[in-house]
């Protein structure tokens, strides 16, 4: 019979009473390890969870980058070297190397205490300017008709509010003012607060969604669960808040799940990923020949309200963008410049116009003919004026 060498290695070593207490206590007083020491950094400073995931990886690239070196042993030139591989082998984007480039400097400046200097020669990858990609409205209505249920609320509320993908995920029942028509977005990109339009068209829906979604609130309560994650310190401030009303999420999830810090079974949010897929379908089935996600609304918010006239200061507070320049680009929509001369009439050829007969085009009997929109998403009566700093809300009543 062979000897198992593990029992061998376990018999061959006695161990004695105190080597176990030992060696847990010089594991606890050895330093943390670096990527520790940079998510503690980054979480003592209350960046995203993103952040911290693009921080950690970019280090971690770093690191393999050149055959795993300690960072404290390496500096400017080998940073250099790694975002200069950046853009001439793996040809990323501008955006892309900046982001290597802030994890690093994030790393040797915060982390290690060192700063980092002689990176001009650093070859950087060129900036593009790129003009957004926008939906028109017969678009956003063929996509929106081939969304049900859920998923066809949420794209509803992006288009109608202008809101990013997870804010509109992180939407809570407290943010939803229907007597004001207004949407609270709360801790959104770079953690800033911001108020926007809540459409008239789909103040009735969502009030019929939350009707169902406080029935299920209840049952899980009546079942021991129904609490929610707080941001921040709050269940210690508030410990019963996790339960409240107000504080649940207004698209939560459809499973529970049991948070391992406190016990309690929650139900969080609905997993952006589940609109992304079912927009990706729409997108398809409704055959619009356009690269489009869900991001792609917010764009089609700020195209439209600039087309109907409104201000770009304006749009600017709804988007919530720290510098007008950021939402100069959506100006495209207007057509101004050298775009907007007219081009020259085409008279109608009559044998090959394609009429209407009994709700399909003729000679076409899968094609339907042009249908109006869907549902007038976006709040256009509803205007936003600027008077000593402040954003003052002016519903006209139709």
């Amino acid at each position: 019979m062979g000897d198992d060498p593990a029992g061998a290695r376990n018999h061959g070593t006695p161990a004695t009473p105190g080597a176990t207490g030992t060696a847990a206590s010089a594991q606890a007083m050895s330093p943390p390890r670096l990527l520790d020491r940079v998510r503690q950094a980054i979480r003592a400073r209350h960046y995203s969870p993103r952040t911290e995931k693009a921080y950690v990886g970019w280090i971690r690239r770093y690191i393999f980058f050149h055959g795993k070196r300690h960072p404290d042993q390496m500096g400017a030139p080998e940073v250099t070297r790694f975002l200069s591989a950046l853009a001439t082998r793996s040809k990323v984007s501008a955006s892309t190397q900046n982001q290597a480039f802030s994890a690093l400097l994030f790393l040797y400046r915060d982390v290690l205490g060192r700063q980092l200097t002689g990176l001009k020669e650093t070859v950087r990858a060129k900036p593009s300017v790129r003009v957004p990609l926008v939906l028109a409205r017969d678009e956003v209505s063929a996509i929106l008709r081939h969304l049900h249920g859920v998923e066809w609320l949420m794209a509803s509320v992006m288009y109608g509010a202008g809101l990013r993908l997870l804010e509109c995920c992180h939407l809570r029942v407290k943010d939803l003012d229907f007597t004001k028509r207004e949407i609270t977005v709360r801790d959104g990109k770079g953690r800033k607060d911001r108020v926007t339009v809540l459409p008239s068209a789909l103040a009735e829906p969502l009030r019929l969604h939350l009707e169902k979604t406080s029935r299920q609130h209840r049952s899980d309560v009546s079942a021991g669960a129904g609490s929610v994650a707080l941001p921040d310190a709050l269940a210690r401030k508030y410990p019963r808040a996790a339960w409240d009303w107000g504080w649940q999420w207004v698209f939560p999830a459809t499973r529970l799940y049991r948070d391992p810090a406190t016990g309690h079974w929650r139900r969080h949010h609905l997993h952006e990923t589940v609109l992304q897929r079912a927009f990706a379908v729409a997108v398809r089935v409704a055959q619009v020949a356009k690269p489009a996600t869900c991001h792609t609304l917010r764009h089609s918010f700020a195209t439209d309200l600039l087309e109907r006239g409104y201000d770009i200061r304006t749009i600017q507070e709804l988007l919530g963008h720290s510098d007008v320049s950021t939402t100069m680009i959506y100006t495209h929509a207007l057509n101004r410049g050298g775009r907007a001369s007219r081009a020259p009439s085409i008279p109608a050829n009559e044998s090959s116009a394609a009429p209407v007969e009994n709700g399909t085009v003729r000679g076409c009997p899968g094609l339907p003919s042009p249908g109006p929109l869907v549902a007038n998403i976006p709040l256009h009566r509803s205007g936003f004026s600027a008077y000593t700093g402040q954003v003052t809300k002016v519903l006209s009543r139709p």
